[in-house]
């Protein structure tokens, strides 16, 4: 088993959510830059079937969130329920389920949210969420089938779910960084590289602390 890093950036996520497509950058960018001292982890954190708006509305924020990021390309809706609020589990699931056969990168969970939000490619349907997660990784589309459909998966993403709703945040893209000496920070919603960059070297600062603290004067006292 390979030993853990210093820090761990967890990453909660929906595949279909507009804001977690515009952090993609910042996130492969983080992962580049911190490879050697950051534990890099997604988890799916489902959007409720609530959140979902009708089309009209939808390209109403995807312009808008075009613009907040200085985005040269406009988001497609063309992916989502015509007339409105519908069931938009299967990208989640089947992103799962490849995360369980092994594909724990962002290949899968990304090909996926392209496909939605680039293409308008109704990825909410299984088998088309299924075309493009196989044609991503090369999985076995039987066996992934399968396992996306499954319980497993039910209780995988409601326990993911159920971390994301502890951190006591409503907003996707959410950021959880923790340390070896017990530091920890929250960020939701934020989509930019800088302010997770600084943290994690301010938590690598301070584990670098304690590491040189403990050369020179080894374990505190028992007693």
């Amino acid at each position: 088993m390979s030993k853990s890093k210093p820090v761990r950036l967890t990453y909660y996520l929906d595949v279909t959510s507009s804001w977690c497509f515009w952090s993609e950058p910042a996130w492969a960018e983080l992962r580049d830059q911190y490879e050697e001292s950051v534990d890099f982890e997604w988890k799916i954190a489902a959007l409720d079937p609530g959140a979902y708006s009708t089309r009209a509305a939808q390209d109403w924020f995807y312009r808008r969130s075009g613009i907040i990021t200085r985005s040269p390309i406009k988001l497609n809706s063309a992916w989502m329920e015509p007339v409105g609020l519908g069931n938009y589990e299967a990208p989640n699931r089947v992103a799962q389920a490849a995360k369980s056969l092994g594909q724990a990168d962002d290949s899968v969970r990304f090909a996926l949210a392209e496909a939605a939000l680039i293409q308008g490619r109704r990825i909410r349907e299984v088998e088309v969420a299924l075309d493009v997660a196989v044609a991503a990784s090369g999985l076995d589309r039987h066996q992934l089938r399968a396992i996306a459909t499954s319980d497993e998966v039910s209780k995988a993403m409601a326990h993911t779910r159920a971390e994301f709703d502890s951190l006591q945040v409503d907003q996707r893209p959410a950021f959880l960084l923790t340390s070896e000496i017990g530091d920890r920070a929250t960020f939701s919603g934020l989509v930019h590289y800088e302010p997770l960059a600084a943290t994690i070297d301010a938590m690598l600062s301070d584990v670098g602390g304690y590491k040189s603290f403990a050369a020179h004067f080894g374990e505190p006292p028992s007693s």
